[in-house]
């Protein structure tokens, strides 16, 4: 029956072990603090498991030639992982995908629009009352006339209660910003008032 390397290996280490009357795994200790070569001399490191049909330099140059026979702009990496197996070069998705985005092969993506001002700068609570107001509804059910929204008005600087109001639909007519009676465009001491609408329910 053969025996593979390893098993050999092992048998000679056990052997070593019992005639240097030391324990097997300070053998492997010691074989593994012995001082290797120093960095720039050890080989480059290589990626484990099959290398593919190509390198990386000659992936790249075969995703070229097929973006200049394209009639688009640009293409996707899962279009040109699909070209090339219909090609005969067969290799992963995420390798096209990464040998693309080293050599900047990648569609270009376009930019999104700027944002406009923020709402507000983190902070909704005010130094003094009437200056920002915030709304919001929910839901209920009443024994006699079953469901029922409520809406209601808070002062942001101290959590006042300014309105409520209940009514059986819950459309904008009976948001109650909306209502005249809690509107407080009708106050002078207002200008520069602020309003927030919460749509948690």
């Amino acid at each position: 029956m053969s025996q593979t390397p390893v098993v050999l290996q092992e048998a000679a280490v056990r052997a070593a072990a019992c005639v240097s009357g030391l324990a097997v795994s300070s053998l492997y200790r010691q074989r593994a603090s012995t001082p290797s070569s120093p960095p720039e001399e050890r080989p480059e490191p290589k990626k484990r498991g099959p290398q593919g049909p190509c390198t990386d330099d000659q992936l790249a140059e075969k995703i070229r030639e097929l973006l200049k026979a394209s009639p688009f702009h640009g293409e996707g990496y899962r279009k040109m992982w699909a070209q090339l197996r219909k090609k005969g070069t067969r290799t992963s998705p995420d390798r096209v995908r990464r040998v693309m985005g080293e050599h900047g092969l990648q569609v270009p993506q376009r930019e999104g629009r700027p944002r406009g001002p923020r709402a507000h700068d983190g902070t909704i609570t005010t130094e003094r009352p009437d200056v920002m107001w915030g709304t919001d509804m929910t839901t209920t059910v009443t024994t006699a006339e079953g469901m029922a929204t409520v809406f209601v008005a808070v002062d942001h600087c101290n959590s006042e209660c300014i309105g409520i109001h209940a009514a059986a639909t819950g459309d904008r007519f009976e948001d109650i910003h909306n209502r005249p009676e809690l509107s407080p465009n009708q106050c002078p001491e207002t200008q520069g008032f602020t309003h927030y609408t919460y749509l948690s329910c």
